[in-house]
């Protein structure tokens, strides 16, 4: 049985799908979600993203599973290792794999667990904003957050 919860967020809707052990997907988009009800674990994720964006957590632990390739699986665990108001270029990334650069933007862009699973904290190798699903701006506002938190570097990124 599937569970949704939706919040409403400094970047928009957030949908959280999960079913009673893990979850699946946190998403930008909008999601049919008639007859879905919450659940603990939907409601414990809507909880916790409430406080990464009030600033009070850095680290989620909510059970997670999305449905991949084992390439895609091991981009996604990777980007967890991306410590939080921190980037990565795509280059500094991939560098373990160099010849598989493009198939690991791709499988980042298929991430459908946002914000957990940190692909926001992925940039161009020049420093730049690339490439995110919820769009460029969302990435910004959510860089500028974690930084603004973790009270790193500048208070205003420059791309």
């Amino acid at each position: 049985m599937k569970y949704a919860s939706v919040i409403e967020s400094p970047v928009g809707k957030l949908t959280i799908i999960a079913d009673d052990d893990f979850v699946s997907e946190v998403a930008f988009t909008e999601k049919d979600i008639n007859g879905l009800a919450e659940n603990e674990l939907t409601q414990k994720v809507a909880d916790q993203l409430k406080g990464y964006f009030d600033g009070s957590l850095q680290i989620f632990d909510f059970p997670i599973k999305q449905k991949g390739t084992d390439f895609q699986q091991e981009v996604w665990q990777n980007l967890t290792t991306i410590p939080y108001a921190e980037t990565i270029s795509y280059a500094k990334f991939s560098e373990h794999k160099p010849l598989a650069i493009r198939a690991i933007a791709s499988a980042n862009g298929k991430n459908n667990i946002a914000i957990v699973i940190p692909c926001h904290r992925v940039i161009g190798s020049d420093g730049k904003l690339v490439g995110y699903a919820g769009g460029l701006w969302r990435k910004q506002w959510l860089l500028q957050h974690e930084r603004e938190v973790a009270q790193k570097g500048q208070t205003e990124l420059k791309f």
